[in-house]
């Protein structure tokens, strides 16, 4: 099954993917901070129960586990695709995972919430997103009785999030904002608006290869088209200032960058050793050529997807067994030499 980070969307040279998390509270329970243990189980056997009728109804293939059993390993892969939070990783009591083959739809299971219900896809296509996610609600909304209240809307364990319990948010590919030092400006000038921009994995996370998740912040007194369309309006500006960075840079230091696109395909085409952190730093580069035309390595060639197969958790699956920084370091050269292909001239 085609992973949805392998398929190229929509304005996909600034706009990696879309996302929709709907956050939902089981009735007949207490909030996620109030659990007891007990009570943290038996909502995960419940999840994991459900995920066959999920199935059934949404006709694609579900895949559901306790994910507090998972390695370490395993679950720093799952955050490193963006299936599970950093925050579902650091809880000590029961938490579970219900995964759609493509990986474009899970849920969370005692996160912030008991159910975290997220649709992901490739390139600028919230809408999308918003259809996956709200189908995957209306079944499970059949199956358990969600904290509901006519008023304020869904009940949640943050109050920014009462209302539609709807987080709207799309990956940005953002280096030559970045490079410009307009990233700070850029974040406070968002959230005069209401939106969040975040690092890669969200909050308290740095970016990562000039990757940033932009979000709104608030959905009580907002209907979920509202704030769809409110965030697209945002995302559409921040893709013009970042463009026009982008022709800034090609117009006054073509020679320049270009020299830096093709150094940096050649360290990592000739590299031993890569870390992660260099590693990303310039497939951002080579990223950002390839978009602007100044280096070509094939129709469709996706950059992104190599991004997210050499984070340390994803290697180390790969390689199926635990290594050192150092070990990674030298597989991840091997991984990436292997795979980059030649430039097309």
């Amino acid at each position: 099954m085609l992973k949805w980070y392998k398929e190229a969307g929509q304005n996909n040279d600034v706009v990696i993917s879309s996302r929709v998390r709907l956050a939902r509270n089981l009735k007949e329970y207490p909030f996620s901070a109030k659990l007891t243990n007990k009570q943290a189980a038996e909502l995960v056997e419940k999840a994991k129960a459900a995920a066959q009728l999920i199935e059934s109804h949404a006709d694609r293939k579900f895949y559901s586990c306790s994910a507090d059993v998972l390695g370490d390993t395993e679950k720093t892969a799952l955050v490193e695709r963006h299936i599970i939070s950093p925050l579902l990783v650091a809880k000590e009591q029961s938490t579970g995972l219900i995964l759609s083959e493509d990986e474009s739809i899970s849920i969370m299971v005692n996160e912030e919430d008991h159910f975290r219900i997220q649709s992901i896809t490739g390139g600028m296509n919230i809408g999308a997103a918003f259809l996956e996610a709200n189908k995957i609600d209306d079944i499970a909304g059949d199956i358990f009785e969600f904290a509901f209240h006519e008023k304020y809307g869904y009940l949640t364990s943050c109050p920014t999030n009462v209302g539609t319990g709807m987080r709207a948010s799309y990956m940005m590919f953002l280096p030559a904002l970045t490079v410009a030092g307009k990233i700070i400006k850029l974040a406070e000038e968002l959230g005069q608006y209401g939106i969040a921009l975040r690092g890669t994995y969200g909050e308290a996370s740095k970016s990562v290869g000039s990757l940033y998740q932009i979000s709104n912040q608030k959905t009580l007194g907002s209907t979920e088209k509202e704030i769809m369309d409110a965030l697209d309006r945002i995302v559409e500006q921040v893709m013009k200032q970042e463009r026009r960075q982008r022709e800034y840079i090609l117009t006054n230091n073509y020679d320049e960058f270009e020299d830096k696109v093709h150094r940096s395909y050649g360290v990592l085409k000739y590299a031993t050793q890569l870390s992660s952190s260099d590693a990303m730093t310039l497939l951002a580069q080579l990223k950002l050529g390839t978009d602007m035309n100044l280096i070509h390595l094939g129709e469709g060639y996706n950059i992104h997807e190599l991004m997210m197969e050499i984070q340390p958790g994803n290697l180390q699956c790969q390689l199926d067994k635990n290594v050192g920084s150092i070990q990674r370091d030298k597989y991840r050269a091997d991984y990436i030499r292997k795979k980059l292909p030649e430039p097309i001239h």
